[in-house]
C-alpha cells in the first residue's frame, strides 16, 4: 500500500488589490518551510501573476505552490476563471505599465498556462528554490 500524496499549499483569494500580497506572504511562508532563504524571484512571480489574476481574470483566485523535486525548484501555479490567456508584450518604452510577463520570464525557468476544464486556466512558472 502506498501512502498518500502529500496535500499542496493553497491558498484562495478574493480578486483585489490585497490579494499580491498576501500571496506573497504564503509564498514566503512556503519557501520558509522548504529551508529556503532567498524567495525573492518567487515573490516576484507570484505577485506578477497573482496581480494578472485579479486585474485580467475572472472570480476568486487559486494559488498553489510545491516542489519539482526532479529539478530542486518551485512550482507556483495561479488559477482563475477568466479565459484570456496571458502574453508577453512586445517592449514599450514608453508604456507605463505591460512589463511584468517580460520580467518574469527572464527570471524564471519555464513559465506557461493550461486550460481549466471547468473554464479558465492555470498560469504556471518554474523558479529555484
Amino acid at each position: 500500500m502506498s501512502a498518500p500524496a502529500p496535500e499542496i499549499p493553497t491558498l484562495l483569494l478574493d480578486p483585489d488589490d490585497c490579494a499580491p500580497a498576501l500571496a506573497r506572504d504564503f509564498l514566503a511562508a512556503q519557501f520558509r518551510e522548504w529551508g529556503s532563504t532567498d524567495d525573492f524571484v518567487g515573490r516576484l512571480v507570484v505577485s506578477e501573476l497573482v496581480t494578472n489574476a485579479w486585474r485580467h481574470g475572472d472570480g476568486q483566485i487559486i494559488v498553489r505552490i510545491f516542489r519539482d523535486v526532479r529539478a530542486a525548484l518551485a512550482v507556483i501555479e495561479v488559477w482563475d476563471q477568466g479565459e484570456g490567456l496571458p502574453a508577453v508584450g512586445p517592449e514599450d518604452f514608453e508604456a507605463t505599465s505591460g512589463r511584468g510577463l517580460l520580467l518574469m520570464s527572464q527570471l524564471v525557468h519555464d513559465w506557461g498556462t493550461r486550460p481549466i476544464t471547468e473554464g479558465g486556466k492555470i498560469v504556471w512558472a518554474k523558479c529555484a528554490l
